[in-house]
């Protein structure tokens, strides 16, 4: 007896690389997906309509307008609500495929809460737009052997890499250190064309179905590089960099996860807007969001709250006690706003 509806994967089946077989694994298997954005819900989509059994959707932001060309799992009524991503997502979600098991989870993944998220799961996507959360992601798919697979999107160019800890070479065997800020191009400075998520979203995608089906030892350990406008594609064989290995999957070196690394405020690519990191701890979004009504106008569900606290400026706080100041892109007077509401 197959764990999944026949007639709906018959198409899938009949494809002899997946097969009945395949389909059963994918119907058994849990993928967390880091990032709701661009790529992340392109994949996020592809898995759910493949029969992929269970996601788990990480995300630590809201809908906005200009996510809208490219981010396929949100419409206008999403941004109007102000509701997360991750939630917005999973309603679109299960919407497809109801037998999918979604499990969101709005908080920002962090050094405390990286390996509870990601270490029992069978593959991890990467939808995410900062070298922070990467670097995290390669540590805890290497302390626990998960596979992963890394992806980004600037213009009309993509890049894909499946990393499997123990046989290819891992994100630090690539970029030994993350570049320092403004060091390379975002999607805020260089834009992105919505078809290049859709593609790069959708290689995501069928690279995760390939280490179901068909295990970790058909991972290829070569990083797929397109540019969508000239209309190149090409391969960079990363053999050499998995033969020498590097201090995270050679030595046990995890400096993101220690917490010897990272932290600081984040600019959001796309957006005119830093998230500041929790440092209180959990926020009483009741309380706070009486104390905010007397100052401007106030937005809240269970998720977060919302207030206009100056001209210009929207603070945003979640219930892990992170916060997204909107209208600047100061690192420090978004600790200044968030300090002088939050007392953080």
């Amino acid at each position: 007896m197959t764990t999944f509806d026949g007639d709906r994967y018959s198409r899938q089946t009949r494809f002899s690389p997946l097969g009945v077989h395949g389909q059963e694994r994918l119907a058994a298997a849990r993928v967390a997906i880091v990032g709701c954005g661009a790529l992340g819900s392109v994949s996020a989509m592809a898995l759910a309509r493949a029969g992929v059994g269970s996601l788990r959707l990480i995300d630590r932001d809201i809908p906005e307008w200009s996510n809208l060309p490219r981010q396929v799992l949100f419409d206008e009524a999403d941004v109007a609500a102000g509701v997360p991503k991750a939630v917005a997502a999973a309603a679109h979600l299960t919407r497809i495929n109801s037998r999918l098991a979604v499990d969101p989870v709005v908080v920002d993944l962090a050094a405390t809460n990286a390996e509870d998220l990601l270490g029992d799961v069978d593959v991890i996507v990467d939808g995410t737009d900062n070298f922070e959360a990467r670097f995290l992601i390669n540590e805890v798919a290497c302390r626990h052997g998960v596979p992963w697979v890394h992806g980004g999107a600037i213009g009309a160019e993509g890049r894909v890499l499946s990393i499997v800890p123990g046989s290819t070479a891992c994100l630090r065997c690539l970029i030994p250190d993350p570049p320092a800020p403004g060091a390379l191009p975002t999607c805020e400075t260089a834009g992105i064309l919505g078809p290049t998520a859709l593609v790069v979203g959708a290689v995501q995608a069928v690279e995760v179905i390939k280490l179901i089906v068909t295990g970790r030892d058909h991972a290829r350990g070569t990083l797929l590089v397109c540019d969508l406008w000239e209309g190149v594609w090409r391969t960079v064989d990363l053999s050499p960099l998995a033969e020498a290995g590097c201090a995270t999957c050679r030595q046990s070196d995890y400096p993101w996860i220690e917490g010897r690394c990272g932290g600081r405020p984040t600019p959001l690519c796309g957006r005119d807007a830093v998230q500041v990191s929790a440092r209180g701890g959990a926020v009483d979004l009741e309380s706070l969001a009486a104390r905010l009504s007397t100052i401007g106008k106030v937005h809240a569900n269970r998720w977060m709250v919302r207030a206009d606290v100056a001209d210009g400026i929207q603070l945003a706080v979640f219930a892990d006690g992170r916060a997204i100041v909107s209208g600047t892109k100061d690192e420090a007077k978004a600790r200044a706003i968030v300090s002088r509401f939050l007392g953080a």
